[in-house]
């Protein structure tokens, strides 16, 4: 099922269309474009989840959906871009790869990376009121995953309507190999360093993610719920950050180290994307 997000994109609006084309074509043509906001307004969260819900349905017409990402969790990273609530948006099966992979940059326009902790779930949550403990009980298992995030938004001009209607800011995403139980595991105590090229550029915990990982993924669950799209088994959910994004401009290796999930690689090459 491809997630619904409002049923204001039955309407197809010609501005929410614009926007939904001016982020596409940037996308296809590798050249970042102006905020959409002037098409969808700066406040109007449903419409830029219909711009959203547009994009989603094209692109699942040739790749798979396997999962949902939120966004703008950590106080660190919404200060960066002055939004000050969490998004989300949806994962494709060609924006993973395992850790270690090799991650052509070509695939990118501007994009940063930052550490979270990846969430497989077990069972559906089709809750509107889901709570910390439906989250529990969904989890199959969690691993270290690094988020590539990227804009089509030139400059990373965005407001909380640009990085909705564009995915979240999404680009693509590493994971760990190795899964762990929630059983045991204290999420909002997990520690976190990134490193480039072996020199920490970013550090942070769990706690950072609205106080707790569990506690994001369960704002996710109402969130899509209340939408008509609610988590399903077998989905992928990128939490959200750990702690500051980082920018990459360069072909190298970042690696993400968190107590008690190991570490994730995402290794950036100048090769040209698919």
């Amino acid at each position: 099922m491809v997630p619904r997000a409002t049923a204001i994109v039955d309407l197809v609006n010609p501005q929410i269309q614009r926007a939904a084309d001016r982020l596409k074509r940037a996308a296809e043509t590798g050249q970042p474009c102006a905020p959409v906001r002037d098409l969808i307004g700066e406040h109007d969260i449903d419409a830029a989840y219909a711009v959203q819900e547009l994009l989603t349905a094209q692109r699942a017409a040739t790749t798979r959906v396997v999962g949902r990402k939120i966004g703008l969790t950590s106080d660190s990273v919404r200060s960066q871009f002055g939004v000050y609530q969490p998004d989300f948006g949806t994962l494709f099966a060609d924006m993973g790869y395992a850790t270690g992979e090799a991650v052509p940059l070509g695939r990118l326009l501007q994009p940063r990376v930052e550490a979270e902790i990846a969430f497989v779930l077990g069972r559906d949550i089709d809750l509107s009121d889901a709570s910390v403990t439906d989250v529990i009980r969904a989890t199959d298992f969690v691993v270290a995953a690094i988020e590539i995030v990227d804009s089509r938004v030139d400059g990373w001009d965005i407001r909380i309507t640009d990085t909705v209607a564009d995915n979240a800011s999404s680009g693509l995403y590493t994971l760990g190999c190795t899964p762990f139980s929630l059983n045991g595991l204290d999420l909002a105590q997990v520690g976190m360093v990134v490193e480039h090229d072996g020199e920490p550029v970013s550090v942070g915990s769990g706690a950072a993610c609205m106080a707790n990982p569990i506690v994001a993924v369960a704002w996710l669950a109402r969130e899509v719920a209340r939408r008509g799209a609610p988590l399903r088994a077998g989905e992928v959910v990128l939490s959200g950050a750990l702690g500051p994004m980082v920018k990459v401009t360069a072909p190298g290796v970042f690696t993400a180290r968190l107590d008690g999930l190991g570490k994730v690689q995402a290794v950036f090459t100048d090769d040209g994307g698919a």
